[in-house]
């Protein structure tokens, strides 16, 4: 270890400062991911955001990193440095069980994509992380929800919550989750973290567990917009085991954070009504910190948010009862009863209901795209509710009304496929995280990576770190 850091104070680090250290060789991989192990074995008992740790072959691995830089082979930025990756990535050495007890005992006999890309740049895969049943909005009653490290009272979000728990909380450096709907962006929003929803099809599907097709996104979680630039980089691009993975090229996205002409942001307040105090307060001190620095904040008309979040609700449920055609109903029994319910509501819909929904999907879309001719970036809150307590959320999945006012800001934006970046951006009074979201153009990561990156220098709200 370096002499004037210890491991709790290495463990507040960003992913990209430790492993200029890993670099530098002021630290070795091993060092790094032993002292993770201990922090693990010390925190997670009480946070819960491990389903998997992965404590040989993470050794392993940094071992052989610590050997291959070494002899001068550095790999880039993820070389040597722990990562977590969510338990519905299919991973050789540990068990997918993608947060059921169905097939808790699913060893795949090779890695998702996103985990072989991980493993080609170097990084230690230091073990699967807790969600959601199968990734939708309910925990399976037989095992444990994550807990949010600011407050254990406080909701940590749904299906990536292992994710955002162990990112905030120095367990891992960085992670990979997935977003069906917002499964991204409210464990970052409430976890005080960073997450990047690319593009649908910029990061290849192959080896994760489906929600539903067309709406699932796997992205990273980090500490930073530059530690999610740097993930993005590493596991986004074309993939011949998925074909509905865009062939475009990747762009470095930390490589050049500048931004190099004030980006126009759009914010449609007619459709913030529903949001709570918290959360107007938060967009309108964002606001103010845009328009401080020189950036231009103008009022754009969106399409219905909320009606499109309900719409997908029920699309979603379509297509995850066909992800599920194998073990449902044949193996109902050993369903959670929020993942049960909407699957049954999937098998119900009749195919005019679907086809009606699927038009009002391309409309929504069509519409969408329009707004963006006059701005460069969409600003919503990252959750339609802001950093609730969990007694709140109780009726999340049975009660229509409360997802979708959760999902209002986020889940129109799978259903368009549209690239979003969730930012720390507040706090509540009792010192939870809140979190804002710039939503681009498709294909427009690089762009929100960079102004990410450059309103987390005039904000500081991604250096906190919960009390744990």
């Amino acid at each position: 270890m370096p002499a004037q850091l210890d491991e709790h104070e290495i463990s507040k680090l960003e992913l990209t400062e430790v492993a200029d250290l890993i670099r530098t060789r002021q630290l070795t991989s091993e060092e790094l991911t032993e002292s993770t192990l201990r922090r693990i074995d010390r925190l997670d008992p009480r946070l819960k955001s491990f389903a998997f740790v992965m404590a040989d072959t993470a050794l392993a691995a940094a071992r052989a990193a610590d050997a291959d830089i070494g002899r001068g082979c550095y790999k880039g930025v993820v070389h040597g440095v722990p990562i977590g990756v969510k338990d519905l990535c299919y991973t050789v050495d540990a068990p997918t069980a993608a947060g059921t007890t169905i097939f808790r005992a699913f060893r795949p006999s090779y890695d998702a994509t996103v985990v072989a890309r991980l493993r080609a740049a170097g990084a230690v895969i230091i073990g699967k992380l807790a969600m959601t049943e199968a990734a939708y909005l309910g925990y399976h009653p037989s095992l444990p929800a994550p807990v949010n490290p600011w407050d254990p009272a406080t909701w940590a979000g749904v299906s990536s919550s292992g994710c955002g728990v162990a990112t905030a909380a120095g367990l891992c450096f960085g992670s990979i989750g997935s977003d069906t709907g917002g499964s991204i962006r409210f464990p970052a929003s409430m976890c005080g973290v960073t997450g990047i929803k690319p593009t649908w099809g910029r990061v290849s599907r192959h080896g994760v567990v489906e929600l539903a097709a067309s709406y699932d996104h796997i992205g990273p979680i980090a500490r930073s917009a530059r530690d999610a630039g740097v993930l993005l980089g590493v596991i986004a691009g074309s993939d011949i085991h998925d074909p509905t993975s865009s062939a475009r090229e990747v762009p470095d996205y930390a490589a050049d954070l500048a931004v190099t002409q004030a980006p126009r942001v759009g914010v449609d307040w007619s459709q913030t009504t529903s949001f709570d105090e918290d959360t107007t307060a938060m967009l309108a001190d964002v606001v103010k910190t845009l328009e401080g620095v020189g950036w231009p904040v103008v009022e754009v008309k969106l399409p219905a948010l909320a009606a499109m979040a309900a719409a997908f609700g029920r699309m979603r449920a379509v297509e995850t009862a066909i992800a599920h055609a194998d073990t449902y109903p044949a193996r109902a029994d050993e369903y959670g009863p929020i993942l049960r319910a909407m699957i049954d509501a999937g098998h119900t819909l009749s195919a005019v209901e679907y086809q009606t929904l699927v038009k009002r999907r391309l409309e929504f879309t069509g519409s969408l795209r329009r707004a963006f001719h006059d701005v460069d970036i969409l600003l919503l809150p990252s959750s339609g509710i802001a950093s609730p307590r969990l007694e709140a959320m109780r009726g999340l999945g049975q009660d229509p009304e409360l997802t979708t006012r959760l999902a209002t800001p986020t889940a129109p934006f799978n259903v368009s496929g549209n690239p979003a970046i969730c930012l720390p951006a507040g706090m509540t009074v009792r010192g939870t995280p809140l979190g804002i979201q710039f939503i681009g153009r498709e294909f427009d990561e690089r762009l929100l990576v960079q102004a990410g990156h450059a309103f987390q220098q005039v904000t500081g709200f991604h250096r906190r770190r919960p009390p744990v």
